[in-house]
């Protein structure tokens, strides 16, 4: 199955223009933004994260009633919690 997880954006990467720093869960990681890029998207922002790639820019509430769904679902939002831990972007390991 595939999710798709809410995460907050907290600072985009002086390296890569398509790089940004998310908050999901309370753990921070890299992730991929470049599919966003004509979205305005600042830090205190919510995405919609799959596989280490935002997919879609959503709103406070939405990333709230994502997390809620995905908590109960309980082994699938493990699994996908999972995925994204394990993803790597452009070779990169967990940050």
């Amino acid at each position: 199955m595939c999710l798709g997880i809410p995460g907050r954006i907290r600072e985009f990467s002086d390296l890569n223009e398509h790089l940004a720093r998310v908050e999901v869960s309370g753990v921070t990681r890299i992730i991929n933004i470049g599919l966003l890029e004509d979205e305005d998207l600042q830090p205190g922002d919510w995405v919609l994260i799959h596989v280490g790639f935002a997919m879609s820019k959503i709103d406070e509430e939405e990333a709230a009633l994502a997390l809620a769904s995905l908590q109960l679902m309980g082994q699938a939002y493990d699994d996908e919690l999972e995925a994204f831990w394990s993803s790597a972007i452009a070779g990169r390991a967990r940050e």
